[in-house]
């Protein structure tokens, strides 16, 4: 019989090594979103994912998918486009459409997990200097992006968005770049995408992400 842990409003997870092989790194649900709860998530590796109509589900996954910020795989046609400078560059300038335009992308395509409810709770981390976006611009016009959690040397990646070919590729070269500058030792890609991997992400067993998790964390870096 699966088992799954149900949470109240005491602030508390399980510990991630509870999290079922199948749906691979089911945990817990219920709960809420406050910044505290999120927080103490991904302290512990662990991070929501849920439909609309859905109480909040919480996730560990093993394998984890990583990307190590020196790993960021460049292509040669990636390359040209970003020696021509056709694309500007900026951080948190626009959180909130950034978050936005990741919904709408995902809801044109297979649906999205980032409610209003999600896209409230991560603006006011944001709010906080927790979450972070980043911004990709052409013509003056917002055309890709991603955000994320930082925590010590840690990034957390949650969703990018593309308007045009390659923006949201480079939204991530662009921060892994800015992440090697600043000392962060991994960002957190959740599940193994084809997409990922042919950018340089790679899976690594929960007790290594732990590891590393419980490291970077500790660490006196800021994004």
């Amino acid at each position: 019989m699966l088992e799954i842990w149900q949470l109240d409003k005491t602030l508390w997870f399980p510990s991630p090594n509870l999290a079922l092989k199948e749906p691979n790194g089911l945990l817990a649900f219920g709960g809420d979103l406050s910044p505290e709860r999120l927080l103490l998530a991904y302290e512990q590796g662990i991070f929501p994912w849920f439909n609309e109509d859905e109480p909040p589900l919480w996730w560990s996954p093993a394998p984890r998918m990583v990307l190590y910020p020196t790993d960021i795989k460049i292509s040669r046609s990636l390359n040209k486009r970003l020696k021509r400078e056709e694309f500007q560059i900026s951080f948190d300038t626009c959180f909130a459409q950034v978050i936005n335009q990741c919904a709408i992308s995902r809801q044109a395509t297979t649906g999205t997990w980032i409610s209003a409810d999600i896209q409230t709770a991560y603006n006011q981390l944001h709010q906080q200097g927790y979450a972070h976006s980043v911004e990709v611009w052409q013509d003056k016009q917002l055309v890709g992006g991603l955000y994320g959690l930082a925590l010590g040397g840690i990034f957390f990646g949650e969703s990018m968005f593309s308007k045009v070919s390659d923006a949201s590729k480079i939204a991530l070269v662009k921060l892994s770049q800015h992440l090697q500058q600043q000392g962060f030792s991994l960002i957190d890609c959740q599940v193994y995408s084809d997409h990922l991997a042919s950018l340089g992400a790679a899976q690594i067993s929960r007790e290594l992400f732990l590891h590393t998790l419980a490291e970077a964390t500790a660490a006196n870096i800021y994004f």
